[in-house]
């Protein structure tokens, strides 16, 4: 059962979410041009996955970090901190060569959150990142079939499904606490929750 909840913490990964919300959005909305959509999906593929793992390579080389899961406190700082640089390049220079409103929005929300995970660090709590993530785009998702009026209903209990699949397999890994994934998934929600008054 271990390697079940491995490959669940694996294939949900943090790292994944910005690229599988922009993926989303992309299949929701019904006005997404072929030129919007490599514009944006492309270069944040490369910003929010590819970067990531290469300085993680390197931190890890520098024993800076020892796990792609980041199980301590202390080896959180550093990828979030590009996280948060990587978020501003994608708000800064990738969105606004392709301008996607509600994209926008998106990692305006999840870079909210991970400043708010940042300062959580501070007080030596450990956010659960993965939950975070799960959070972040299943109000994403909610807020994507009111703002389109579409129905993805099925879409959306899938994902509701995943994401307490996702705190399960967190919870048997004993890689966080209650606690820990309740904020996470509350600070995924609100970060996107905040911010919908400007786009839906």
């Amino acid at each position: 059962m271990r390697h079940v909840y491995n490959i669940i913490s694996y294939i949900f990964h943090p790292l994944f979410i910005p690229i599988g919300g922009t993926l989303v959005y992309f299949m929701v909305a019904p006005y997404s041009t072929l030129e919007t959509q490599s514009g944006n999906i492309l270069p944040i593929f490369i910003l929010t996955v590819i970067i990531p793992i290469i300085f993680f390579l390197i931190l890890k080389n520098l024993g800076v970090i020892n796990s792609i899961f980041l199980p301590t406190v202390q080896e959180r700082k550093y990828p979030l901190y590009i996280s948060c640089i990587i978020f501003l390049m994608i708000l800064y220079k990738v969105i606004p060569n392709n301008y996607v409103h509600e994209l926008f929005y998106y990692f305006t929300g999840l870079l909210t959150a991970t400043c708010a995970t940042i300062i959580l660090l501070f007080f030596k709590f450990k956010t659960s990142m993965h939950l975070l993530g799960m959070g972040s785009i299943l109000t994403f998702m909610v807020a994507l079939s009111i703002h389109f009026e579409i129905n993805i209903t099925i879409a959306i209990s899938l994902f509701t499904l995943f994401t307490g699949l996702v705190a399960t397999s967190r919870l048997y890994l004993k890689a966080h606490t209650k606690n820990e994934l309740l904020i996470g998934f509350i600070l995924g929600c609100c970060s996107q929750l905040i911010i919908l008054k400007y786009w839906l």
